[in-house]
């Protein structure tokens, strides 16, 4: 059983990428209240590795108005509906749309939680061995992207300068230094 308890809900917004939502609660003290919620896709995030190399993008972040650098992540449009791909063909999709590079091996690192004090979004840390390049298929929205090969001596670098401030990403990067210890 939840320790809070879900009375009623009401959609405040919707987008293609989101759903806001605000629900009233109980606790469980009985004590009543609303809680506001943000419902995203699950997203896949991709760390490329290649010999001494891991692949990054940078961009354009509109809500921060900053460009910043990151590994590949992304969700599939059109899965709030329910129709989303399963989180290792996301990763795959999400590296080819933005990098162009495919590989033919996947390790899981892990699982992440965005913002879990807000959002129900969730996604999924790969590890992607075995590349080869190619074009990249990138959206729309994606078009000031590009991306770069950066050793993990630079990364770690970027992380300690404040070039990288990406959770996701400062997270997956923990993810797989983990695993190598």
């Amino acid at each position: 059983m939840d320790p809070i308890e879900r009375l009623a809900s009401r959609e405040v917004y919707r987008n293609n990428w989101m759903v806001v939502r605000e629900d009233d609660i109980r606790r469980p003290d009985g004590t009543l209240g609303i809680y506001g919620v943000i419902d995203k896709p699950t997203y896949a995030l991709v760390i490329a590795h290649d010999g001494d190399r891991y692949r990054m993008v940078e961009q354009y972040r509109y809500p921060i108005r900053l460009r910043r650098w990151e590994f590949v992540q992304g969700t599939a449009p059109g899965s709030l509906s329910g129709d989303e791909p399963e989180p290792a063909e996301l990763a795959a999709q999400e590296l080819r749309e933005e990098t162009g590079l495919r590989a033919t091996s996947w390790q899981v690192l892990g699982q992440l939680d965005v913002a879990p004090g807000m959002s129900s979004q969730r996604g999924w840390a790969y590890l992607a061995t075995g590349i080869t390049e190619g074009d990249h298929e990138r959206e729309h929205e994606e078009q000031d992207m590009h991306s770069e090969w950066f050793t993990a001596g630079q990364i770690d670098q970027m992380i300690r300068d404040g070039v990288v401030t990406d959770a996701q990403t400062l997270a997956a990067w923990l993810l797989l230094k983990l695993r190598r210890e």
